[in-house]
């Protein structure tokens, strides 16, 4: 029987960091079960708060590493079976570990957006992620093109990983509750990923989605004949391409096939 942490006063919540913590036994399980984590598995866990996933995650494992930026919080998760890793997530240099692992966490919803972007860039040195989100962000993350959540976010990472909305969560199952629904995904790297390094592809995205009623003539860095070689509608919208089609586009720019304007 793996001991727990040792009782404490509640944490004073910080809402600054966006924290939440979640508490709510059956959801905790579920989401142990969709993990459903080995003893050997090198697990890293964002964002742990008060350990209420950590420790369920010990009964099955023998050890984890932890990111929380709570100082406070930090200092609390003193079992010798927890390497805590007290810094900012968003700044955190995930290829410290060794490749095969995997991310875990209830990622703080007012950064979570720009801290999947950094993950992204671990695409090939972790075996699955599981988090839970705002059920906005994890609509955008699965999102179809030509739909109303399909934006950057979705094609960044669709090209990377495959992608399942688990289940949703209600604001009941935290303290504080959030003003919005939450959800829990699973990430898991494709092994057919496009080669992107080199490519302008996320400054590509990053124009393309900046105004998503412009066609693509006026959002992308492409002639017509350019739009022609491509196969693609000028008069499309930054929407209606799949993430396919902007690894296409991203490639053709590195290679220098762009026609003069």
């Amino acid at each position: 029987m793996r001991r727990p942490l040792p009782n404490k006063r509640p944490h004073r919540v910080r809402l600054r960091f966006g924290q939440h913590f979640l508490h709510d036994p059956r959801v905790l399980s579920r989401i142990v079960e969709a993990i459903n984590p080995a003893p050997e598995d090198f697990i890293v866990e964002i964002g742990p708060g008060e350990g209420a996933l950590t420790m369920p995650l010990l009964a099955e494992i023998k050890k984890i590493h932890v990111i929380e930026l709570d100082r406070d919080l930090a200092s609390r998760l003193n079992d010798e079976r927890i390497t805590v890793h007290q810094a900012d997530a968003l700044d955190f240099d995930f290829g410290q570990f060794p490749r095969g692992m995997r991310l875990v966490g209830n990622l703080p919803y007012n950064i979570s957006t720009p801290l999947l972007f950094h993950l992204a860039r671990y695409a090939d040195r972790v075996r699955d992620m599981h988090f839970m989100l705002q059920l906005e962000v994890v609509e955008r993350m699965v999102a179809a093109p030509s739909t109303a959540d399909y934006g950057r976010l979705s094609v960044a990472l669709q090209v990377r990983f495959r992608m399942k909305k688990l289940f949703n969560v209600s604001r009941g199952a935290f303290r504080p509750p959030p003003k919005v629904e939450s959800a829990v995904v699973r990430m898991e790297p494709l092994a057919d990923r496009p080669a992107l390094e080199g490519t302008p592809f996320d400054d590509l995205l990053r124009g393309a989605f900046s105004s998503r009623r412009k066609q693509l003539r006026n959002a992308l860095p492409l002639t017509a004949a350019d739009f022609m070689k491509l196969g693609i509608d000028p008069s499309a919208r930054p929407e209606n391409l799949s993430p396919a089609d902007y690894v296409r586009i991203a490639q053709y720019i590195a290679r220098g096939e762009l026609s003069s304007r």
